[in-house]
């Protein structure tokens, strides 16, 4: 005979593989949320309304 598999022998491995990838969402989720609160510090970083917009300030990445 041979070693026959059903739901009852591999249930508790399911379940810490369950667990496990629910961890790991959260964790991704947690991560996002800490980032994007730094973003929106660096987003509040506006060009000046009274200054007109030209290309350099379009083209430019390092123009501040």
């Amino acid at each position: 005979m041979g070693i026959h598999y059903d739901y009852k022998s591999v249930r508790g491995e399911k379940a810490m593989k369950k667990e496990a990838k629910k961890k790991a969402r959260l964790e991704q989720r947690r991560a996002r949320k800490s980032g994007l609160s730094s973003k929106k510090e660096s987003e509040n970083k506006m060009h000046d309304i009274d200054k007109p917009i030209t290309l350099e300030d379009l083209t430019n990445p390092n123009k501040s």
